[in-house]
């Protein structure tokens, strides 16, 4: 047997579960017919719940409705909406008919509405009427003008909404059973939009394989079934959400529970208590926050025995935490990216808690992945530094009209360059080291704020830390942390953490700037804005002429 240290940092996930072969509608109904009078959809907000035959009902209403209504197979709906019910309800009756759904981020302004609307061709955009301080009604009567492609809106819990299931209930269900029949599992399904840090996002364009397996799996690896009830305080407009979250659920006949339009953590343990949840989801900061809940102590949360933990890099403590104060035993860690639908690596139940707060898992079945040197693009040994790539059915079909876009993303040989800096260990096991553009290269050393920010998290006093780099004229690039702290902390100066760091940390390695915050700057999916912070990060510490010397 090699030593492990020679093997390459390659592999694959065998699996004695065959890939599902189905289009999403098709396998829907295949839960229905198995588990229909069991709970599929409890929307907590206005106390609507469907068993999965009264949400096929609706499911199917609503596709014949957009039959009925000039959408067809390969037609774009857009969806702009928080958590509603009526959200996952479009994303199957699209399925069920072929309409490619194309998901708008509910954070979006008048412009980059305008956008995605045109760079997808939407034909109809389902929306809410608002959310929070947007008004949604307005922006969209705002850039209809400018849309010539887009023949429809309906809002939903208007008149339109209600003629649109009315018109489905009264056509003839035949019709529908003819859509779904000449519907390949290779169709186009689904645009999400990336959050792209520099010019306008990329829409990636996933099938019903894509996503129906990739749902599938990451439900199969925290062992699913129909006794399970999965609460889903990830937004479904990303793939957190309405795959490893829905399809996951309607794949194993679990029930999705919505505990709120958007993320409370009141709300989301309210929710856990009330509906016996088994599992949870969320980004670190939604479960750092859950744990921080006045109250917390005094929630039932017996039920829970899993979830998922994802969208950005997991604090060893506050894995911890939520393993301990939660009672979420096998909950898992799982590590992907829009483009690949999006989980590639998954730690397991029975991984031991060293595994589970160190690693983001092993590949999934029926994945491969490989960790790259990015200069040379050849396959490093086990153990060493380099760019994750990914390859299988959950790579995406491309990004929607951008041929050149999905060349730099995806090789000749079907590998997804996910950007990431990575190692894998002896066991397969990977863990992520941080994004290849967010190393800091300070006086030619490579640092990776991930590794610090680990560390970070042992401060007592710190509730949440990451880490930047800013220009410095001596050395290049210099570290600088932003803190968030505990109730009640002093907050922290930059010579109290640099003697907290002393010999625990090399001296090149312990950030030279602190910055004590309430909250950082987050996309809607709870990844922190690190482009976002530098460029605060230079107004505040007056850096500005190094930045401009930087690019003379």
């Amino acid at each position: 047997m090699p030593d492990a240290h020679t093997l390459p940092s390659y592999a694959s996930g065998t699996s004695d579960v065959p890939l599902l072969g189905d289009t999403i509608g098709g396998n829907f109904d295949r839960t229905v017919h198995a588990f229909g009078e069991r709970d599929a959809l409890v929307d907590r907000a206005s106390g609507r719940r469907w068993t999965y035959a009264e949400m096929a009902e609706d499911v199917n209403a609503l596709a014949l409705g957009l039959l009925d209504l000039g959408i067809d197979k390969g037609d774009r709906v857009g969806i702009w909406a928080p958590n509603l019910p009526e959200w996952t309800l479009t994303q199957y009756a699209t399925a069920k008919i072929g309409a490619i759904l194309v998901n708008i981020n509910p954070a979006y302004r008048s412009h980059e509405l305008e956008f995605v609307l045109n760079q997808a061709g939407v034909k109809l955009l389902v929306a809410a009427d608002r959310f929070k301080t947007s008004d949604y009604a307005a922006m969209i009567e705002e850039v209809r003008p400018k849309c010539s492609a887009m023949g429809h809106v309906v809002l939903i819990g208007d008149d339109r909404w209600s003629r649109l299931l009315e018109a489905g209930r009264a056509a003839d269900s035949s019709l529908l059973a003819a859509k779904q029949a000449a519907l390949s599992p290779d169709d186009p399904i689904n645009i999400q939009y990336t959050s792209g840090t520099t010019g306008f996002p990329k829409g990636a364009t996933l099938s019903h394989h894509n996503i129906l397996n990739n749902g599938f799996f990451v439900g199969e690896l925290i062992n699913y079934s129909d006794a399970d009830r999965v609460c889903l305080s990830v937004p479904f407009y990303h793939c957190f959400g309405m795959v490893m979250g829905n399809l996951a659920c309607t794949s194993h006949g679990s029930c999705m529970v919505i505990p709120a339009q958007s993320f409370e953590p009141k709300a989301t343990l309210d929710a856990v208590q009330a509906e016996r949840c088994t599992s949870l989801y969320g980004v670190p900061t939604m479960f750092i926050a859950e744990l921080a809940e006045p109250g917390f102590a005094s929630y039932d949360l017996a039920t829970l025995r899993t979830g998922i933990m994802a969208g950005s890099p997991c604090p060893v403590e506050v894995m911890k935490q939520v393993i301990e104060r939660m009672g979420m035993a096998e909950v898992s860690i799982c590590y992907g990216m829009t483009e690949t639908s999006p989980v590639s690596t998954q730690t397991r139940a029975d991984d031991s808690v060293e595994r589970r707060v160190s690693t983001v898992g092993r590949v999934g079945p029926h994945l491969e992945v490989k960790v790259v040197d990015p200069e040379t693009g050849l396959t490093v040994p086990r153990g060493e530094p380099g760019e994750l790539c990914t390859r299988g059915y959950s790579v995406m079909l491309g990004y929607w009209e951008q041929d050149d876009k999905t060349a730099e993303a995806i090789d000749k040989a079907r590998w997804m360059h996910t950007g990431d800096l990575a190692i894998m260990d002896g066991d397969g096991y990977v863990t992520i080291t941080g994004r290849i553009k967010d190393m800091v290269i300070r006086g030619g050393e490579n640092l990776y704020p991930r590794e610090i920010e680990e560390f970070l998290y042992t401060h007592p006093d710190i509730l949440d830390a990451q880490v930047i780099g800013v220009p410095d004229a001596r050395y290049g690039e210099e570290l600088m942390a932003w803190v968030r702290m505990r109730e009640g902390a002093e907050p922290l100066t930059a010579e109290a953490l640099r003697e907290f760091c002393t010999g625990k940390l090399a001296h090149h390695k312990i950030p030279r700037y602190v910055h004590v915050v309430d909250e950082f700057p987050m996309t809607v999916t709870g990844k922190v804005r690190k482009i976002e912070m530098r460029e605060k990060a230079v107004e505040l510490l007056g850096l500005q002429a190094l930045l401009k010397a930087d690019h003379a």
